[in-house]
């Protein structure tokens, strides 16, 4: 299947940890800057995050109990009206994130328009919910994410030719394990976190099958300000 160009594009600690006390310390800020800055660089047109960083910073927390609306849809993918071309491609396969419009407006980014990514055991009312709010929707798989078909369907129903990955690792590791991934960028913070209950870029799922480790070239190596570092890797195919 044809898919758009993808590029993981990571905030890290030296250790290689996503998330924890290092993002916010003194000596993390100026590469957390470049990091937000080098967003730009490679013109996505989405991006593309998991269920938790979603509930975390993007979406309304989670959606709780949904009440019935009595209406039913087919389950289809659905392209709401839109008046952007730039996106958030929310991974949620059961359906639970909560929302109060279909759009995100974060300081410093474009306004973006919400693509709910699902797969068949969302509930009628979840669907129902999002068409009240006029969010889109994908279906990419019965009970686990199908990574291949959310691109090409990114591709063939919204004409999205660059997607960024920007975690968490979980997911990440899902477009990983299917060798989806065209690229990598980790902007490296000079700190240790040493945090063990911290995930990493990539973490691969229990249910998915052990694969021999992903190689990489390295494209570009790069120091930042205070001592951070840019990396950017091509996976070798």
């Amino acid at each position: 299947m044809k898919k758009p160009f993808v590029v993981c594009h990571m905030f890290t600690s030296m250790d290689g940890k996503i998330d924890g006390a290092f993002m916010t310390d003194p000596a993390a800020v100026a590469a957390r800057t470049e990091y937000g800055n080098l967003r730009g660089f490679y013109q996505c047109q989405a991006t593309v995050y998991g269920t938790v960083t979603m509930a975390g910073g993007f979406a309304d927390g989670w959606a709780g109990q949904i009440p019935s609306s009595g209406a039913s849809y087919p389950r289809e993918d659905w392209v709401a009206p839109s008046d952007v071309q730039n996106y958030i491609v929310s991974v949620d396969p059961l359906g639970k994130l909560g929302w109060s419009s279909a759009y995100i407006e974060k300081k410093g980014r474009p306004r973006a328009h919400v693509i709910e990514v699902l797969t068949e055991q969302v509930s009628e009312d979840y669907i129902a919910y999002l068409r009240g709010f006029g969010i889109s929707y994908l279906f990419v798989g019965e009970k686990q994410l199908d990574c291949a078909l959310l691109l090409h369907k990114l591709q063939s129903l919204f004409g999205i030719e660059k997607v960024m990955l920007a975690g968490g690792g979980y997911m990440n590791g899902s477009f990983l394990q299917e060798d989806l991934i065209d690229e990598v960028s980790l902007v490296i913070a000079p700190v240790v976190d040493g945090n063990t209950t911290s995930v990493t870029s990539f973490e691969r799922s229990d249910f998915l099958p052990d694969r021999k480790p992903a190689a990489f070239r390295l494209l570009e190596a790069k120091p930042l300000e205070d001592g951070g570092l840019w990396l950017r890797y091509a996976q070798k195919k």
